[in-house]
């Protein structure tokens, strides 16, 4: 397991990023739950996002690409509106304890 970050790192409805040994990964909390990514999204293979450590759209509510606007459940990564619905995010195992945010890479 690799530490990615503080759990108070990752606010409630937000979202960040990082660069773990190459690997650009993304993670978002939501109802207290963290979920990480891999920072690439399955239609073109560039990253998610808008600016630095913004990967959701308007509403907090999805996982949004810059690129050509594809949606993203927050909870699995299932795309589910744009050029790559049915496709899915790379999820990427991890866990939360007191120290914070953990990832299995």
């Amino acid at each position: 397991m690799k530490f990615l970050c503080a759990g108070a790192d990752l606010a409630e409805a937000g979202s960040r990023g990082f660069d773990i040994d190459g690997n650009k990964l993304f993670a978002v909390r939501r109802n207290g739950q963290a979920y990480v990514y891999l920072n690439r999204c399955p239609h073109r293979g560039v990253g998610l996002e808008w600016h630095p450590d913004q990967f959701l759209d308007p509403s907090n509510s999805l996982i949004q690409c810059a690129t050509h606007g594809a949606l993203f459940l927050i909870e699995d990564g299932e795309c589910v509106a744009g050029p790559c619905a049915g496709q899915s995010l790379t999820a990427i195992p991890c866990r939360e304890d007191a120290q914070g945010l953990w990832i299995d890479v």
